[in-house]
């Protein structure tokens, strides 16, 4: 048997190894979660029927240490994790398919409050505790207190959520999509992408945004567009991270031929959901309505020469660092070319201003509801 045979054989094995270690490992989370769920419901219920008071809590902490010191994360202030982990979802119904990400886009999910006035439910000597939803088994506990410090909204709570699940973030990527703030920025490009002539057209809102942040490229405050290109590059995973993992990167200054001419395209990707070749065009001043040109033309080129016959029409990405959206409106009404114009920030977007937006937009759509 020949090395690549045994080498193929093994890497099978393995992948049993790895498949049945990652169902342990969820087994295990899962567990624990509804271990915490059960907990904080607990606790919840003897709080709010007053036969315990907030003492009592940090009682049974020292109690459960003095017991049995092998029982870990019950101290004080994880035991009302628990409870607010409880109270967070105890009465929410998702109204989406568990497996979509729909509430990344434009769609905003189906929320139910169950009837619960009081926020109370009756603890007997064995406690009616309401089953925890599956859709949180989908990350860990430590993404989940991460997720409830910094959301107090049940809609962004569940969007990070799946996102996380989606995306497989690490507690660091996580912590870094709260601070740029993706829920709000996600909500407020849903509304202003134009809608594109393309297959894949109801994903694009949950692809793609009008804004992005780059606060990890330490670029100075005067750049050229060559510096803002070799600083993606070379922090190739952070810009991965804020596009989604199902980008694929291609190429820098990849090479078209029209012409006998080269052009070259600054960045190129491949989407896998979209199954289409993702160009990204990067300027350091406001819009301007012809650079739409050469970005069209760059697209008309990678759908004629680059792009495989089963692969959808690529789309193009204007990254500007300001833009005028009436201008932007404008320009692409009538370009029948896949084409986004974005601008990027190199630096945290402050979540206060990013929520005033957000809610004025809401209101905003409220208004034109109630108007029509």
């Amino acid at each position: 048997m020949s090395d690549n045979a045994i080498n193929l054989q093994f890497q099978q094995l393995y992948e049993l190894i790895q498949s049945a270690r990652n169902r342990a490992l969820f087994a295990v989370n899962r567990e624990h979660l509804q271990l915490y769920w059960q907990v904080g419901a607990f606790i919840h219920g003897r709080l709010t029927e007053e036969n315990w008071g907030e003492k009592v809590v940090e009682q049974f902490s020292e109690w459960l240490n003095e017991k049995d010191p092998t029982v870990k994360n019950f101290d004080r202030r994880n035991i009302y994790r628990m409870r607010e982990f409880f109270l967070a979802y105890h009465n929410v119904q998702l109204g989406l398919d568990e497996n979509s990400l729909s509430i990344v886009g434009s769609t905003k999910p189906q929320l139910q409050q169950t009837d619960n006035r009081q926020d109370k439910f009756v603890v007997s000597v064995k406690p009616q505790i309401p089953e925890m939803p599956k859709w949180l088994e989908k990350i860990p506990w430590t993404h989940h207190i991460h997720i409830l410090s910094a959301c107090k909204e049940t809609e962004e709570r569940i969007f990070y959520i799946l996102l996380t699940e989606h995306e497989k973030y690490t507690v660091k990527e996580l912590r870094r999509q709260l601070k740029s703030s993706l829920y709000e920025r996600q909500k407020l490009s849903s509304k202003l992408l134009v809608h594109l002539n393309h297959p894949k057209s109801e994903k694009i809102p949950q692809v793609f945004r009008d804004r992005y942040v780059f606060e990890f490229l330490n670029l100075p405050d005067t750049f050229s567009e060559n510096d803002l290109q070799k600083a993606l590059v070379g922090k190739l995973k952070n810009f991965l991270l804020e596009l989604g993992r199902d980008f694929t990167f291609l190429g820098e200054e990849y090479r078209l031929t029209v012409g006998m001419k080269d052009f070259h395209t600054d960045l190129l990707f491949f989407h896998r959901e979209l199954q289409c070749l993702v160009a990204f065009e990067l300027k350091t001043t406001e819009f301007e309505p012809e650079y739409l040109g050469q970005l069209n033309f760059y697209l008309e080129a990678l759908d004629r020469n680059v792009k495989k016959t089963h692969e959808n029409p690529s789309i193009g990405v204007l990254l500007c660092k300001t833009k005028n959206q009436e201008i932007v409106e404008y320009a692409l009404s009538r370009n029948i070319t896949p084409a986004l114009i974005a601008e990027y920030q190199t630096h945290l977007i402050d979540k206060g201003v990013l929520k005033k937006l957000l809610h004025e937009w809401s209101e905003n759509i409220e208004n034109n509801t109630d108007e029509s």
